[in-house]
This record gives C-alpha cells, structure tokens and sequence, in this order.
C-alpha cells in the first residue's frame, strides 16, 4: 500500500479532543498517514498531542508521522519524522531515527530538489503547488506543470501540499504524484470522514 496516498497534517488549533475526533474519523473515511504538527514550540504540549493521535491510529495500520521534532518522535515511538529545511539536517535525523522509520523533508525549489538526491530521505513534500492565503513566506509556487516535472526529476516519491482541495485534486492526480497532504480540507470539515472519502474519490485509482 501506498502510505502517502492521502497524507492527513493536522491543524494544531484543534483541541485534543477535537484532533482524536477529526483523526479518527478522517482515517475510517481513507486517510493513509497522518502528520501531528505543533508549531508553537511547547515539547510537552506536542507529546500530548502525539500521543492522542497515537492512540487513535493503533491498530489501524496509518503511520504516525511528527513533524520538526526528531525527539518527540523518538519519545512517542513514532513512525517517522518529516522535516523542513531549517530543521535537524536530514543525515543526523537519521541516524537517531534508525533505518526502519520514515523521513520525509520539505522542499521549496529546485536547487533543494536537487540536492535531495543525495539525503537519505524517504520521500519529499513538494510545497507550494498553489499559493495559499496562509503561506506568507511562499519561495516557489510549483504548479501542474512544475509538480510533473518534479516527479521525471526526483529518484523519491513525493507528496504534493499546498492550496490543493477537492476542486483541483483531480488534475493533481493526474500527474502521478505519490500523494496529496492536506490540512484544512479534512480538519475544517463538517464530517472528517465524508470530506477524506470524498477526496479519495477525487483522486481516481
């Protein structure tokens, strides 16, 4: 299975309560992996909320991804760590993180494309594929044509982010790239779980 088909960042504005909802929901409507992203740099809030999210997916078989943080992955056995460009370099991650566990790291133009190649990362989150309101500090906006050039260009599966949402999902789709993340899609949704198969059926086979 293709773990980062429906790739499910999650907003921390929710609630614990909230996030265990919307996770849980959005999981039996067809979210393959689910990121826990906490951004105001509280360690203890983020375990908190990791370990939420943990008993949630136990047993379903979706990875548990952190992002940033190499050790609140490692305290809350996790499943990988996903990595942006100012974080822990990509070769030290992994080495505290062992061969078994995912890496993913974010990239924003070409030249990161590029040099990749050579990290031993697992798979690449290409962002921005559209501008969005909420990225502000926007380096490159990739587009269909970029994205499909990106994937003849990268030796590691990507994951597509970025101002993508049902109406444009289906020509992201097309260009056979690994994966989708979305945030606001499914966790500003009425029905996490209508939103997440919904979505799926976008996304053809």
């Amino acid at each position: 299975m293709n773990p980062y088909r429906l790739y499910l960042v999650t907003d921390e504005q929710l609630s614990v309560d909230r996030l265990q909802h919307v996770v849980g929901e959005a999981v039996a409507g067809g979210v393959t992996l689910v990121q826990v992203r906490e951004k105001h740099g509280d360690v203890r809030a983020f375990i908190e909320r990791a370990e939420a999210v943990q008993d949630v997916l136990r047993g379903t078989g979706v990875p548990l991804i952190i992002n940033d943080r190499v050790d609140v992955a490692l305290a809350v056995n996790a499943d990988g760590v996903h990595l942006g460009q100012s974080d822990m370099p990509a070769a030290y991650a992994r080495r505290l993180l062992g061969p078994d566990r995912l890496l993913g790291l974010s990239v924003e133009s070409d030249g990161q494309l590029l040099e990749a190649e050579s990290l031993p990362v697992d798979y690449l989150g290409l962002s921005a594929i559209f501008a969005t309101p909420t990225k502000t500090n926007l380096i490159k906006e990739w587009g269909l044509n970029g994205l499909s050039r990106a994937l003849t260009q990268s030796s590691h599966p990507i994951v597509a982010i970025g101002g993508i949402h049902a109406g444009n999902l289906r020509e992201v789709s097309k260009t056979g790239v690994h994966g989708v993340a979305l945030v606001s899609a499914i966790c500003a949704a009425p029905c996490p779980r209508s939103a997440a198969a919904m979505l799926i059926s976008h996304m053809g086979e």
